[in-house]
């Protein structure tokens, strides 16, 4: 998946105003009637549920509306220049390229975002005519349309994000509740990419969860998938921390969930504190037992469900007890999201053999 791009965007520029004069038989001195140009196309952004990535804009970096047409003879105006649009994902930011200013936060569907303003056809002739000028030979040229250099970075928009080390359980927990099919595999870094699975309980209220890219130590400096992986959940009221209660890769879940918390404080400090949960995953394996009592000692005021995602075990009481959570949580802070989102973070290019490569040696 890409989420980041960076596009040049062009508006068309304004038509030409036109000087002409009316010939008609028996009409002497008919005067001016040359019309104005027409308006250049704007270029628009919008976001839209139907796009998943920016892959679009990564191989089609230059982005151009129509220009206005000219005016022409008879007081006819120019053809406005048809806009140009552009569909990006639900949760896309727009930023300058040059200042790192946030231009748009693209969070729902159809909202929309004027990238760049078509240019103002120019005036013809017959808007010169004075008292002492009857007919004037002069015409403006169209204005030139607005061009900017943007960098798009998507960011994934969903209720609940699900964080967890590689191979916690994630994907197959989304699987459990939701309708999304995300890769699942017995092995470290399965997803590379997030995933979003709508859940709709008996009442009709709907959710979003997000399954993000495994974390590992070290996250927050941009190792492993890093940023990739960690400007996807900026935008999530609760989080989920999903820990592997069975040790399946011989981790400890208690040394997992403060690894997790502290990465979350490094990369953005208050991020750990947002309201959480955690879902003792793999609990049908034989050290879950002691490892779920372990972590209902260190932890004796956090909300603690244990779940077996693989067989669905207590799936149902998992998607009873989110739901109440977020009916429950305050409306966020718009202005404090909005100043998270607007950080530039550290990013490093790639190509994706050599990331899934650099994967496998962590």
């Amino acid at each position: 998946m890409i989420d980041r791009a960076s596009i040049f965007v062009k508006a068309g520029d304004g038509g030409r105003g036109c000087v002409s004069f009316r010939r008609e038989k028996f009409v002497p001195k008919g005067g001016p009637d040359g019309g104005d140009g027409g308006e250049g196309g704007s270029v628009i952004i919008r976001a839209v549920t139907g796009e998943q990535s920016l892959v679009a804009l990564r191989y089609q970096p230059n982005w151009n509306a129509e220009r206005g047409g000219f005016g022409k003879g008879k007081k006819l105006h120019g053809a406005r220049g048809q806009s140009c649009i552009i569909k990006v994902p639900v949760g896309t930011l727009v930023f300058d390229a040059k200042s790192n200013e946030l231009l748009a936060d693209l969070k729902e569907e159809n909202q929309e975002f004027l990238a760049a303003k078509g240019g103002k056809g120019g005036k013809g002739n017959t808007r010169f005519v004075t008292t002492t000028d009857r007919a004037p030979r002069q015409a403006q040229p169209g204005i030139p349309g607005e061009e900017k250099h943007l960098d798009l970075e998507l960011k994934t928009v969903a209720d609940v994000g699900l964080v967890g080390y590689p191979n916690a359980g994630k994907s197959t927990l989304l699987r459990a509740i939701s309708a999304a099919r995300p890769k699942t595999a017995p092995y470290p870094f399965t997803t590379l990419n997030p995933h979003v699975g709508v859940i709709e309980t008996d009442d009709y209220r709907r959710f979003t969860v997000a399954d993000i890219p495994g974390l590992i130590d070290g996250a927050a400096d941009n190792v492993g998938l890093g940023h990739d992986f960690l400007r996807h959940i900026e935008r999530c009221n609760l989080l989920c921390f999903v820990l592997d209660l069975g040790a399946v890769d011989g981790r400890d879940p208690l040394d997992d969930l403060a690894a997790l918390r502290r990465e979350l404080e490094r990369y953005e400090p208050g991020l750990a504190s947002r309201p959480f949960i955690i879902a003792a995953n793999k609990i049908d394996l034989d050290p879950a037992g002691d490892n779920l009592r372990r972590l209902k000692q260190a932890e004796p005021t956090s909300t603690i469900i244990p779940i077996g995602a693989e067989l669905g075990e207590n799936i149902p009481a998992f998607i009873t007890l989110v739901r109440h959570l977020l009916d429950e949580l305050p409306p966020p802070d718009p202005d404090a999201l909005l100043k998270i989102l607007a950080k530039r973070r550290a990013w490093k290019e790639q190509p994706v053999d050599q990331k899934n490569d650099a994967l496998d040696e962590v």
